[in-house]
């Protein structure tokens, strides 16, 4: 059945199945290509009559993943030039009474992959428990993130509030409430989350956040995004304007933003690519002083975003996605971990000790594995937490421990294990089959009450109290047994980083 609703653009027709009706691929910003390409997104244009809403729209252009991750991950579809689309799930369209909690989905994929209409975001099962879903795509790689000569810079961020912006005036005639949007995404979608949570042009438009695998350290100071920029202009045959890069075809910037990615890798002095060392990302938000005023989580130690709900936590072994489908793993000799392990700021045989002692048995790349977790997800998740709780604001912590049967099970509770399980999409290539159903239910149930009330729960009483992250330093395990709060999980490999990867305090 077909159901018509009205937005600030024109009508849009979905489809009713069941309890919730679909909104598929509507424009909220015009295509950022031809005389738009590499400037802020702009309004759409006005339709007249009523707009078919019936088919994802177009995903961003963009690379697609090693041959190593197919399988594992879900390759967007259909790229082009009118990708500024969003799509929502409701169970109340049109009816402007329901003040329905809003849930807004911002994708991962390094800032160079990804889509709001992959199949494992289908939003129709997080709306039939209560809430608008919204999923939303936005420019990815040199087309989203490069600093431009003129100062432009995070054209994806900017994408994103565009998005936000038209929630707020539109989402009222989905049955949602404008005045109570839940931010949720993992990985590049949560790092972007905590950039916005610190934006003064994303202040008031949405008010709480919930952010997997992803925090506040990956941004880039001017002078590596100037870096970056510049090298990847080389790459692609232009001058690193906004005028030479226009006139570029999207495919070569993107190659170019491989074979950046492949140097980075090889670098003499990882140094020189800042937050980017290792070639896992090129492109990140810049801290350009106007769209990104401050460092995320030094602008979050500030005292910046504290009125926003927070929800934050990470997989066990988020970098054996990264590892173990390459074949990196076994290559790692004691050697090349120490090695790592200095690079990183830490004392390689305490650390070595450290994580060996909890994972016995554990090769030096399983150990590698667990450091650079750390490293990059879990440490700087603690540091917002930690953070926040200085300034009063509730933070609350978790940790997904379900392990991945993909692979014969050799990726552990991996990067993006939990998503099919929050979305409720179970055939998620790394849910694998059989995958536990009141495991979703629990995870659902809990972003959900979080949607609504700015506290994590559930109604049947699964959960057991979930205290915010403080003193104690409470986590909540989730996706091994039982839920449970652990209160300073890995104390001893959290306190390798006591003087690590903290926030910059302000000078002035």
């Amino acid at each position: 059945m077909h159901v018509t609703v009205p937005t600030t653009a024109g009508r849009i027709r979905g489809r009713q199945e069941g309890e919730v009706a679909a909104f598929l691929g509507i424009p909220y910003a015009a295509p950022p290509f031809g005389p738009r390409r590499l400037r802020p997104p702009a309004p759409p244009q006005p339709w007249t009559g009523v707009r078919d809403a019936l088919a994802p729209g177009r995903s961003a252009p963009q690379p697609g993943y090693l041959p190593a991750m197919a399988g594992l991950l879900e390759e967007a579809a259909h790229p082009g030039e009118d990708c500024l689309n969003l799509n929502v799930w409701t169970p109340a369209p049109g009816r402007t009474g329901g003040r329905l909690p809003v849930m807004v989905w911002i994708h991962g994929g390094a800032f160079r992959n990804g889509s709001g209409s992959l199949p494992s975001y289908d939003g129709a099962r997080l709306a039939a428990d209560g809430v608008v879903c919204v999923t939303l795509n936005y420019r990815l790689g040199a087309e989203g993130f490069l600093l431009l000569d003129d100062g432009t810079a995070n054209l994806g961020l900017l994408d994103q509030i565009a998005a936000l912006e038209w929630v707020r005036a539109n989402i009222a005639h989905f049955g949602g409430d404008p005045d109570n949007v839940t931010l949720f995404g993992q990985s590049a979608g949560a790092i972007g989350i905590t950039a916005l949570m610190t934006m003064p042009r994303a202040r008031g438009l949405f008010h709480r956040a919930i952010t997997q695998s992803g925090a506040g350290h990956h941004s880039h100071p001017p002078r590596i995004g100037r870096r970056i920029t510049e090298r990847l202009a080389a790459l692609a045959g232009t001058e690193p304007t906004r005028d030479g890069l226009a006139a570029v075809p999207p495919e070569r910037l993107i190659a170019a933003d491989q074979a950046l990615s492949r140097e980075i890798a090889q670098a003499a002095d990882p140094g020189q690519w800042g937050e980017s060392a290792g070639g896992g990302t090129t492109v990140l938000p810049v801290v350009d002083g106007t769209t990104l005023p401050e460092r995320p989580v030094d602008a979050i130690a500030g005292g910046a975003g504290r009125g926003i709900d927070l929800l934050t936590g990470t997989t066990s072994d988020e970098f054996r996605l990264f590892l173990v489908p390459l074949g990196i793993g076994p290559r790692i000799t004691d050697e090349v971990l120490h090695g790592f392990l200095a690079g990183l700021g830490l004392q390689p045989a305490e650390a070595r000790g450290v994580y060996a002692a909890a994972r016995p048995g554990a090769t030096p790349g399983d150990l590698l594995s667990a450091a650079m977790t750390d490293h990059a997800y879990r440490i700087p998740a603690l540091r917002l937490a930690e953070a926040r709780a200085a300034h009063g604001a509730d933070t609350f912590v978790y940790e997904f421990a379900r392990p991945s049967p993909a692979l014969d099970g050799a990726l552990g509770a991996c990067h993006m294990a939990e998503i099919g399980f929050v979305f409720g999409n179970l055939a998620d290539p790394l849910t694998g089959p059989d995958a536990p159903r009141e495991l979703s239910d629990t995870l659902r149930g809990a972003w959900v009450a979080f949607a609504r009330t700015g506290r994590p729960g559930t109604a049947d009483g699964v959960l057991p109290h979930w205290p915010a992250y403080a003193g104690r330093r409470s986590v909540m395990r989730l996706g091994d047994g039982a839920p449970v709060v652990a209160e300073d999980p890995a104390a001893d490999a959290r306190l390798l980083w006591q003087n690590l990867r903290r926030p910059v305090p302000r000078t002035a």
